[in-house]
């Protein structure tokens, strides 16, 4: 008898080649796997993680490296493993079964399904007795009352066919300024006002709600929104999920103060916060935003770069190896009192009030997890010790610690590059030298674009999704496309370099003919190149990562503006018409959707800056929070749309246009800014 054998050997995935070991006989997902259980009539058990995932690593380690487990599972399945960061797709399908089989869904998910794909069971994490359990209940099902199974799996079929349903906007009305009124009211009965955030737990930072927030609140000069937001902002990034030696926010909270983390730390929570903390740094002028920034930066560049490449790696795992070699979660990150006061001497005494090494700051086995909760002011105060005095100290502790931790095992690097978050961080690299004007973010930024445009947009214009060793073999989703123009045009906005600018409308071109539905008004989430799947979906609400959808809406409305193409407009406008009926249900959800919408009831700006002085003058700009302008611009005779006829040889003029038409040019930023509030007050 052929000996059985793990066929995720010759994958690049390192969540995969983590499992290449088991006795499993694991497959792919592939042709290959999918047609083999078709030949030979098998269920087929579909097992979906990551490699940060800290319940993924304990489910292999009770279960899937288990010979007992393994003996049923190649007994009686067809074993497909799934990176979820690889393969969005297949992850959203099953866990849209999921979540309709348990009202619940996560990671690691592990589902059951009939030779066709289709699913029957599933569920989330398991031990390995329930596992083995469920396993032989299905298979012994499977042999003797098939027709149970098939039955089942029809109607979970059209329950998955009837989510991508999207009930039609029967309002005749157009989209009115006062319709965020009612929404907002619902959406503040959420929040937490003392810790910031929704009030809940476990607690995520959900990016897109804060910018809208942000947004809004500046927008309509809301300052007790502007002062939740920021309160938010500062609680969030003093808590334990901001790594505060050596920057990097981890992925969420498993308590309601953002105390103690899940201790991954993953690429897309960090580039999105760079540019959420960046907006918020030039809101407040806060000096500690400035700071987490630059720490945060220097994180991805030490820990998550590809230095010859200018790529960025997926993640850092949750466990690494304790003392006594075992994966154990946050490892790396704790610490023990004994070790704080060794490491730091006599200034513990000050540390530990800094960093409340207390019982408000304990987490579990005699082990804390930094958490401030008192400004440098405060402290210094405190202490009766000069500010200056207290930074240094502050330097010298992280300094310190930072070394200390260096010299223990680190966690595992998912060194894979995925497009869409690459987007993520290109973007928050963009934000952050608009906001600080470090050269070197620029750099770091075009360094990473044009990693993505040489090696990850093919020859006929469409994208991959993720790239190792050299290669890429996955075909882009919706979210790369999306997620990479929006990146595009916003280092457009900083360098007036075409190529972006032009790149971003090959790319939309691209998406509107292999992704775009006319009848629903909505792209899907894979392309019409692509094999189908149990169900195509198509993502529309906003979560940790804005959803595809809106963020190509948002594209569209900006290219409608560079390109003078009404068409895009057009559909930016269907897209939010289609979902509009759906935002008050849940406002959280749909906070992208509800800056396009801002886009289309507020004033909107197209900022225009011609000249020989143009590039000093943006940059200035680009200090400032305005979060309803787009930015062209050009230091010589240009005769695209928004900056043709607009070049006086001599003059640098600054143009402010609302939908075409615009006011008479200014020359300096007040100026500017004092018609963009004249504006905004209407």
């Amino acid at each position: 008898m052929e000996t059985p054998v793990n066929k995720l050997i010759h994958e690049t995935s390192p969540y995969l080649l983590q499992h290449a070991n088991n006795p499993v006989q694991w497959y792919a997902w592939n042709d290959e796997s999918l047609n083999e259980a078709k030949k030979s009539g098998k269920l087929i058990v579909i097992s979906i993680g990551y490699a940060a995932c800290h319940w993924c690593h304990v489910m292999e380690h009770e279960s899937f490296e288990n010979e007992e487990v393994a003996e049923v599972m190649n007994t009686h399945f067809i074993n497909i493993k799934v990176d979820r960061e690889e393969r969005p797709d297949v992850d959203q399908a099953y866990m849209n079964a999921v979540q309709i089989m348990t009202g619940s869904g996560g990671w690691p998910m592990n589902v059951i399904a009939l030779p066709d794909g289709r699913p029957v069971w599933g569920g989330t994490y398991f031990k390995k007795d329930q596992w083995i359990k469920s396993l032989n209940q299905v298979a012994n099902l499977y042999k003797t009352d098939p027709d149970t199974l098939y039955e089942y799996a029809n109607k979970l079929e059209a329950g998955l066919k009837q989510m991508q349903l999207i009930p039609e906007n029967e309002s005749e009305q157009d989209f009115s300024k006062n319709d965020f009124k009612p929404i907002l009211k619902k959406w503040k009965t959420r929040f937490d006002l003392e810790y910031g955030g929704d009030r809940r737990a476990p607690k995520f930072v959900i990016p897109s709600n804060f910018e809208f927030l942000l947004r809004y609140a500046t927008q309509k000069n809301d300052t007790d929104l502007f002062d939740y937001v920021q309160h938010s902002l500062t609680k969030i990034s003093f808590g334990g999920i901001y790594d505060h030696v050596e920057g990097g926010f981890s992925r969420y909270a498993v308590d309601d103060i953002w105390h103690v983390p899940h201790f991954e730390k993953m690429l897309y929570d960090n580039g999105q916060l760079m540019s959420l903390y960046s907006n918020a740094y030039a809101s407040t002028n806060n000096s500690w935003f400035k700071e987490l920034i630059l720490q945060s930066l220097n994180f991805i560049e030490n820990k998550l770069t590809n230095k010859t490449t200018g790529a960025f790696y997926a993640s850092l795992d949750a466990d690494s190896l304790n003392k006594d070699h075992q994966l154990e979660e946050g490892a790396f990150y704790v610490w023990s009192i004994g070790e704080l006061k060794g490491h730091l001497k006599e200034d513990f005494n000050v540390f530990s009030s800094y960093y409340n090494i207390n019982p408000f700051g304990k987490w579990e086995h005699d082990k804390y997890v930094l958490i401030r909760t008192k400004t440098d002011e405060e402290v210094a105060l405190q202490f009766d010790m000069p500010l200056e005095t207290l930074q240094q100290k502050k330097k010298n502790w992280l300094k310190i610690l930072n070394e200390k931790r260096e010299v223990r095992d680190k966690p595992r690097l998912d060194d894979k590059q995925i497009t869409s978050w690459n987007a993520l961080m290109l973007n928050g690299y963009v934000n952050a030298y608009k906001k600080l004007s470090q050269e070197k973010h620029l750099k770091t930024a075009i360094k990473n674009a044009h990693f993505i445009a040489d090696n990850l947009i093919q020859k006929n214009g469409s994208l991959h999704h993720s790239y190792k060793g050299n290669s890429s073999k996955i075909n882009g989703y919706l979210e790369d496309y999306a997620l990479v123009i929006e990146a595009f045009l916003n280092l457009y906005e900083v360098s007036l370099d075409k190529k972006w600018l032009e790149l971003s409308h090959s790319l939309i071109e691209y998406s509107i003919h292999h992704f775009y539905d006319p009848e629903q008004m909505l792209f899907y989430f894979t392309s019409n190149e692509d094999a189908p799947l149990i169900t195509r979906n198509m993502e529309y609400n906003d979560n940790v990562i804005p959803s595809s959808n809106s963020v190509m809406g948002k594209n569209l409305f900006k290219l409608s503006k560079y390109f003078e193409e009404s068409r895009y407009l057009d559909m930016a406008y269907g897209m939010l018409k289609k979902i509009d009926g759906q935002i008050a249900s849940y406002p959280q959800g749909y906070s992208n959707w509800m800056e396009l919408k801002m886009n289309f009831t507020h004033p909107y700006f197209e900022i225009v800056v011609v000249g020989e002085n143009a590039f000093q003058i943006i940059q200035e700009l680009n200090k400032l929070y305005l979060p309803n302008i787009l930015i062209d611009g050009a230091v010589k005779e240009d005769n695209r749309p928004l900056t043709k006829n607009r070049y006086i040889q001599g003059k640098t003029l600054i143009y402010a246009c609302i939908n075409g038409s615009c006011q008479l040019p200014v020359t300096t930023i007040p100026d500017l800014l004092g018609i963009i509030q004249a504006f905004n007050k209407t």
